[in-house]
């Protein structure tokens, strides 16, 4: 971890002046670790795209896994183990695997880098290895996930790609890939090759235009995949939950079976043109597991100790659309939730005693706080107003918002467990909590001073750099958050905390190291 940690550059990934982050010098490393013409024996599918290319990717290996495919999944970032990032057949790759690979691609790097071709920074030193490890694994298909915008991610040293994607289009790392729509297509529909078939998801006219466009250029069919129909699964869900889930399980099926019938299996011939999936398809899109996106997690701390109710709803949303799903899918799964509660109290009217106990838990009033925090490369006032409104929408609305620094720092890998800095710079969450507070104010109608009126400043020295709201809280770490959360589950045992985390991948990993220690 500490030589990882060494490639980690504290410059802004928009800083030109880092010769680490040159994309000319990734052939250079490839001939290093001697991975030039083995590279292109890979069978790869290649994604790109705003929101939803990790989760297409995780459909994608699940359903090749399922067809007996030796399958090889590189996506980012981690959230708890470095290892998930390499998947072999659907499991995070060995700690043995993982350190003879990682120390053969270090040492050799390290021997032979020199001032014009320095060591790779972080990400592309990870995809380097996810090369090397699908090559000498000998993996049937290699499926990657683009880091960043995708004309000059790391990723896209593979020439000969077997298909492309491009998931959800929007507005994220504008500071890199362009201010508008066309420029981040422009950026996304870099991983297109000469004559090599993609396809990708409805999409804005803007995005759209400009992908066709790049697609006309180089001979690419482009090919727009339809959602899914979930009646093709038979009655199943999918493995990942959410409405938008149905959009990225359509190109998954749209990249497998071309995938499919262009290394010559039959089972992809036509597969798009049918009104029904093959089983292994079917299983794959319902068994496929991905960390973080949409994910429940009940807090074991709390719930075995009968003391309390407290329900962790986990979403990576970073981009305003992510945000407005993120919404969405918490406002449905907590209305499911609910629902069935109410069909298990009245199914029947003989019920042991201990089920009597359950049904008459389940029927807690429930209360939604919002645990947030995000890059300070993004805009919290596009963010977070696109997050409460949606919710509103369906009748959802958050009691409090808590805002914590994440635990991960930016330039080191692992120590997680490390307590946090008791003079960390709190500055960004209090502008996050200012945003809130207005936005608060704004939709309940009160003024500055009755807000104001409700400040309670921390007063022991744990909290002292603490700011409470009545609707909000800025905490100083998220162990105090959570230590929060549980102490009011404790406190209030007729009441159900339901906790949706979102804004940041980072915080997301953070809060389930925590809970899940």
């Amino acid at each position: 971890m500490e030589a990882l940690s060494s490639l980690i550059t504290k410059r802004s990934r928009a800083d030109k002046n880092n010769k680490g982050d040159r994309y000319d010098l990734l052939f250079d490393y490839l001939k290093i670790l001697e991975l030039d013409e083995a590279i292109n024996k890979l069978n790869v599918i290649h994604v790109a795209g705003t929101k939803g290319k990790g989760s297409t990717c995780t459909f994608s290996e699940s359903i090749l896994r399922n067809c007996g495919f030796h399958t090889g999944l590189f996506t980012s970032p981690h959230l708890i183990d470095v290892r998930e990032r390499f998947r072999l057949d659907g499991e995070d790759i060995c700690e043995e695997k993982f350190l003879a690979y990682f120390w053969w691609c270090f040492d050799r790097l390290k021997e032979q880098t020199t001032e014009d071709i320095p060591m790779p920074t972080y990400f592309r030193f990870l995809a380097l290895l996810a090369f090397k490890i699908f090559v000498a694994e000998q993996v049937d298909v290699a499926i990657l996930e683009v880091g960043l915008g995708g004309r000059y991610d790391a990723t896209n040293v593979v020439q000969k790609p077997v298909v492309c994607g491009i998931a959800s289009l929007g507005y994220d790392h504008m500071e890199i890939l362009g201010n508008t729509l066309g420029e981040i297509a422009g950026e996304k529909a870099g991983i297109f090759k000469p004559g090599i078939p993609a396809f990708t998801v409805p999409q804005p006219r803007e995005a759209m235009s400009v992908l066709a466009e790049r697609a006309l250029q180089l001979n690419v069919h482009l090919q727009e995949a339809p959602p899914l129909d979930l009646n093709l699964l038979n009655g199943q869900q999918l493995g990942l939950h959410g409405e938008h889930q149905n959009l990225n399980a359509g190109l998954a099926i749209a990249l497998c079976s071309t995938w499919l019938e262009r290394t010559g299996h039959s089972q992809g011939a036509c597969l798009t043109q049918m009104n029904s999936l093959p089983g292994e398809f079917i299983r794959g899109l319902t068994t496929a597991n991905l960390q973080g996106r949409a994910q429940i997690v009940p807090d074991r701390c709390i719930n075995d100790e009968s003391a309390g109710d407290l329900v962790f709803f986990l979403d990576g949303a970073h981009s305003p659309e992510s945000m407005e799903m993120c919404g969405r899918w918490f406002s449905l799964a907590i209305r499911e939730d609910n629902h069935k509660s109410k069909l298990s109290n009245n199914s029947s009217s003989f019920q042991d005693p201990e089920q009597g106990l359950q049904n008459r838990t389940s029927r807690k009033p429930s209360t939604q706080i919002l645990l947030f925090n995000c890059m300070s490369v993004r805009d919290p006032q596009l963010l977070l107003p696109r997050l409460v409104h949606t919710c509103a929408s369906h009748g959802v609305h958050f009691k409090k918002a808590l805002f914590a620094p994440n635990i991960s720092v930016y330039y080191r890998v692992g120590s997680s467990a490390l307590p946090s800095d008791p003079q960390v710079d709190l500055s960004w969450q209090l502008s996050l909590q200012r945003v809130w507070e207005n936005l608060n104010r704004g939709e309940k109608g009160c003024d500055d001073k009755e807000a104001d009126a409700t400040v309670e400043e921390g007063k022991d020295d744990t909290e002292k750099s603490l700011r409470s709201y009545e609707s909000s809280t800025v905490f100083p770490s998220l162990q105090l958050a959570v230590k929060w959360l549980r102490d009011n589950s404790r406190q209030n045992q007729s009441v159900r905390f339901e906790v949706l985390v979102t804004g940041s991948l980072h915080l997301v990993g953070d809060i389930l190291r925590l809970i899940k220690r």
